[in-house]
């Protein structure tokens, strides 16, 4: 009763930032709990490599080219996966960037929009062309990645750009959960801590980076790509039925500090 919960056999999710690191760790939990797949990223070729690699795998995968900032190619994108595969269960809105070390007093205007247009505006565009979708079907699950960061202040980096993009995306998870939740539409988040992928395998070798990201972590590590899909996994699930506007922690106990 309860392990079947967690299974997804026959549902359509669609992923945001699929090529690699997160995302692509969700794909491939969804993928094995049953679910066909369907990623999407903005760089073609990661894409093709991620969906080639999954499928050799066995595992149901479709992909799309997608730049979640443009409007149109959203409703475009979400269009063509509708005629596709005939309805949308789970989306996952992954996609994400964090442009650090840009103090406020002298953040370019570009800068900060930048993350705003990636970070918050793109999840709104992706919830509202696959909400309406999962509102007609009267079900659907929407889980946002968030981070810890919408929580605390990160330190030594300076990012008020980032920090304040997904404190945005945890309200506006629970707006949307508030406004949805009676038709049959849960919107949950997740909210990662540092995570270890290539991009972040730096802060090994700077101490003052270290002794603020893992030092200032109580399970003294950072997390792993596995552990925020599982995460996601049971918020896309039915073993996540009675849960919508949720923020889950997924964050090594950082915040504890």
């Amino acid at each position: 009763m309860y392990l079947d919960k967690f299974k997804l056999t026959g549902k359509i999710a669609v992923i945001t930032g699929a090529a690699r690191g997160i995302g692509l760790s969700t794909a491939e939990a969804l993928a094995e709990a049953g679910a066909t797949v369907v990623l999407t990223d903005m760089n073609p070729d990661l894409l093709a490599a991620a969906t080639e690699g999954l499928k050799a795998k066995g595992y149901d995968v479709d992909s799309e080219v997608l730049d979640v900032t443009d409007v149109k190619a959203v409703q475009a994108v979400h269009d063509a996966i509708l005629a596709r595969h005939g309805r949308v269960d789970v989306l996952v809105n992954n996609a994400g960037i964090a442009i650090s070390n840009h103090p406020a007093e002298t953040m370019a205007d570009e800068v900060w929009n930048k993350v705003i247009d990636v970070n918050l505006n793109g999840v709104f565009w992706c919830c509202r062309a696959f909400g309406n979708t999962m509102l007609k079907q009267g079900a659907g699950s929407i889980v946002n990645v968030g981070s810890m960061s919408g929580f605390i202040v990160n330190r030594p980096q300076e990012q008020a750009n980032y920090n304040a993009s997904k404190a945005a995306v945890h309200h506006l998870t629970k707006s949307l959960a508030a406004e949805w939740g009676a038709r049959g539409v849960r919107v949950n988040s997740v909210a990662p801590t540092y995570i270890d992928t290539e991009m972040n395998k730096y802060v090994y070798e700077d101490e003052e980076m270290y002794r603020h990201w893992v030092g200032g972590t109580p399970m003294n590590r950072l997390g792993r790509t596995d552990e925020v899909a599982s995460v996601i996994l049971f918020l896309a699930s039915d073993a996540a039925s009675l849960m919508t506007g949720s923020i889950v922690l997924a964050d090594g106990g950082y915040v504890c500090w």
